[in-house]
């Protein structure tokens, strides 16, 4: 099979690979969509999770299964299924505590394009497929079936660790396709003020489609003075972090109230320590808690994100950018996602006929 492959860091290109082997839990599958994720970016051209030779990218897809392992029960083929980007092994000791996005080891639920060949392929392997897979809702669009994998389970699970309630002021910093969940995630839970810090016009008008209702710039200065000053000195009750670098933390806890939560759900591709301002965090004791996690995967939240759309209660698509046809334009939507001109938020690449 063909596949589109991190070389090394930096290099990336078409290889021909074995097609990969099914087990009696696991599933075969071939793309009906994908999409390009800034994951894909951090990892080929920053190494931001070492070095990695002739592995094949991407994490987020749509897909028609075309083998089934013996001791498979909920799939054939031929069923067209949603595909987290995290598919964790439900029977071990991490899922059992409730960290399946652990298992095996921290990020190990992560395994396309990290340690096995992604989806930029035309098969892919999936493990525990029973556990992992969900059948894609039948009028659902392949590349509005594609932001299911990561961009909302992800947007969401800031939410979910910022522990956003009703009436709550909420920060999202960084309204790429990930903030942009985190935004539609805490109007849902219920958030009375959604500040969003973005400079793209094309993400500024989807923001305040998916309900924030507030925007600053880090170009018109700090972040924490922006939102200090429009909050009275106060702060915010909750933020997620969805964009910026290691020292976005220190923006971050001056904009908190204490006893806030900081939900982290931005990829750090570079730099060795995250900046915590001593005096801001209560001198270690401001009950300003700073939590980061992996979004979960699992069949069961794809199934619970896929009838969030059908029941049009989200409506994914404004996430959509750009949209190509064929596997020749891969590269091209890759090499977009790494650029990020103004009018992009996110590209797919749709390959079914």
């Amino acid at each position: 099979m063909n596949g589109y492959a991190m070389l090394k860091i930096g290099e990336s290109g078409w290889i021909e690979k074995e097609r990969p082997v099914c087990g009696p839990m696991d599933a075969i599958c071939k793309p009906l969509a994908v999409a390009i994720c800034t994951s894909d970016v951090h990892t080929l051209w920053e190494g931001a999770i070492g070095e990695r030779h002739n592995m094949i990218l991407g994490h987020e897809c749509c897909a028609e299964v075309v083998e089934v392992g013996s001791l498979v029960k909920d799939f054939k083929p031929g069923d067209r299924v949603l595909v987290p980007a995290i598919t964790p092994d439900w029977n071990s000791l991490e899922a059992q505590a409730g960290y399946s996005m652990h298992s095996g080891g921290m990020l190990a639920g992560w395994k396309f394009s990290n340690f096995k060949d992604g989806v930029f392929a035309e098969f892919f392997h999936v493990n525990d497929a029973d556990g992992n897979l969900a059948l894609m809702p039948a009028d659902m669009p392949a590349e509005d079936a594609c932001m299911l994998s990561d961009m909302v389970p992800t947007g969401f699970h800031g939410v979910e660790l910022a522990d956003v309630q009703f009436g709550d002021s909420v920060l999202v910093i960084g309204i790429g396709p990930v903030g942009l969940m985190a935004v539609a995630g805490a109007n849902m839970r219920g958030a009375s003020r959604i500040i969003a810090v973005g400079t793209r016009q094309v993400c500024v008008d989807a923001a305040r489609g998916y309900g924030a209702t507030d925007f600053i710039s880090y170009k018109d200065g700090s972040i924490e003075d922006q939102v200090l000053s429009m909050t009275g000195g106060k702060g915010v009750d909750k933020i997620i972090v969805a964009g910026g670098d290691c020292g976005t933390f220190d923006s971050a806890v001056k904009c908190l109230k204490p006893g806030g939560n900081i939900g982290n759900v931005n990829y750090l591709g570079e730099g060795d320590y995250v900046n915590i301002p001593r005096v801001e965090w209560g001198v270690g004791m401001g009950h300003k808690q700073i939590t980061g996690g992996l979004m979960p995967g699992g069949r069961l939240r794809m199934e619970k994100l896929g009838s969030l759309v059908t029941a049009g209660k989200l409506d994914v698509h404004p996430l959509i950018s750009h949209v190509f046809k064929g596997w020749e334009h891969l590269e091209e939507a890759l090499f977009l996602m790494r650029d990020k001109p103004r009018d992009l938020i996110k590209p797919v690449v749709i390959i079914e006929d």
